[in-house]
């Protein structure tokens, strides 16, 4: 199979993380969200992609900048501060103690609809927080190697359709790139 940039070498410690869900953690077999979530219903929510380097969050700032910007702009109320996001996140860290080699996945729903409907007035909940540590390194064959490329059919939507600064949930375009590539080898 083809390798590409997503991919990484399995760390069995990931099996046993601590997932912070809503700021409560829960180990990695017990984390999971509601069916009628919005992320998973309509792909509404935003997320970020953090690395961590020395026990510290690399460009903390300017991925929460990003975060309350798209949160923003798609109208989401994320209920916290800047300050007890970042201490969300280091106390995840300190309770897995993990300090290098760590990418997060930072992701944020509208929230539980009542009915699996787009419109956002039917939200019951405040936004979901999930928040995803994991041991992660690339493949020693892809680093003495590298990646081969292939110019995809699929494209990102033009930015009047979906603002490109926003980390959406909603990557389906980016998938369907991805299933293309990996075809084509």
């Amino acid at each position: 199979m083809a390798k590409g940039t997503h991919d990484y070498v399995d760390d069995p410690r990931n099996a046993d993380v601590l997932i912070s869900l809503n700021g409560k953690l829960v180990p990695r077999a017990e984390a999971t969200v509601s069916v009628f979530d919005s992320g998973f219903i309509l792909g509404d929510g935003i997320w970020e992609g953090l690395r961590v380097h020395g026990g510290r969050i690399a460009f903390l700032d300017q991925h929460l900048d990003r975060l309350w910007e798209g949160a923003a702009t798609l109208d989401i109320d994320l209920g916290l501060t800047r300050e007890t996001l970042t201490h969300t996140l280091y106390d995840l860290l300190s309770a897995n103690k993990m300090t290098d080699g760590v990418h997060i996945r930072l992701m944020v729903s509208r929230g539980v609809k009542a009915t699996p409907y787009q419109d956002p007035r039917v939200t019951i909940s405040s936004p979901t927080f999930v928040i995803i540590p994991e041991y992660k390194s690339a493949q020693p064959e892809t680093l003495k190697h590298g990646i081969n490329l292939f110019t995809v059919h699929v494209r990102r939507g033009a930015p009047d359709v979906q603002d490109p600064k926003i980390n959406s949930h909603s990557k389906l375009n980016c998938i369907l790139a991805c299933i293309q590539a990996t075809k084509a080898g």
